[in-house]
């Protein structure tokens, strides 16, 4: 599984950070990104509760 932060969608709430730190963190400019190119296995679950959690739907579930 590949997620993608949309840029122009995120607000920078960290929520998807707090949930799962693995996949998420908060770039120099205040918003989310990914930090990882493909979700391990082990982590896959968290950051489907990160995607669905996003307040604004910035999270996008990109083709591998």
């Amino acid at each position: 599984m590949k997620l993608e932060v949309n840029q122009d969608v995120c607000i920078g709430c960290g929520a998807c950070h707090a949930v799962c730190p693995e996949v998420f963190d908060i770039n120099g400019e205040g918003f989310a990104e990914t930090i990882v190119d493909t979700v391990a296995e082990k982590d896959k679950e968290s950051a489907i509760d990160a995607k669905e959690g996003c307040p604004v739907f910035a999270i996008e579930e990109v083709e591998e």
